[in-house]
């Protein structure tokens, strides 16, 4: 078990530096990520490829985005 942490801990790394969103609010940055992973999803499932691929983007939001993003995706209530 705690060989376990310690490789999580060993292999942990942040996500990398993305020049569109400088600020610590992370907000559309999750946004954007979650749009990223459903239009890769859509992408390679339309190519029948591997899904998993996509999983990076979804990795990246909090789970509260995802939770909000998820509502406003399922009910077509997008912003306008």
């Amino acid at each position: 078990m705690a060989e376990d942490i310690k490789t999580k801990i060993k292999n942990y790394q942040t996500a990398p530096f993305d020049s569109r969103f400088p600020n610590q609010n992370q907000t559309r940055n999750c946004w954007q990520n979650y749009l990223d992973f459903h239009r890769c999803e859509k992408a390679m499932t339309a190519k029948e490829g591997d899904v998993s691929v996509c999983e990076w983007y979804r990795l990246l939001s909090t789970s509260q985005a995802l939770s909000q993003g998820n509502q406003i995706y399922l009910t077509q209530t997008f912003y306008k």
